[in-house]
């Protein structure tokens, strides 16, 4: 079984992150080990593999909101951000997760 850093790292506590939004099912954080200048990661609060395999349309409306809060933080801050997620292969961990980030790549 892969192992899911969202479940078994942050949501556990084990991993302490800086929390940029939090709302009752959807966290929103300052990626551990960005990838870019400005890299934040927004999850669903329990598990669920990816885009593609969620069913829970109410958290997906959720975790889309604090999507859109974050990326417009971004995007005032910068004037410009991406959102990414990845399925399938492209998909280190199978935790859906989203990647609010701005600026060049640091890695």
């Amino acid at each position: 079984m892969t192992s899911d850093f969202y479940c078994d790292e942050v949501l556990s506590g084990n991993t302490q992150v800086e929390k940029v939004y939090e709302t009752e099912n959807v966290l929103a954080y300052y990626h551990t080990k960005p990838f870019y200048e400005v890299h934040i990661v927004a999850i669903p609060k329990k598990h669920i593999p990816s885009l593609t395999t969620i069913e829970d349309q109410k958290l997906l409306l959720e975790l889309m909101g604090v999507v859109q809060k974050v990326a417009t933080k971004i995007e005032r801050e910068h004037g410009a951000c991406r959102v990414i997620t990845n399925l399938g292969a492209y998909q280190d961990s199978k935790h859906l997760h989203w990647h609010i980030v701005f600026g060049e790549k640091v890695k």
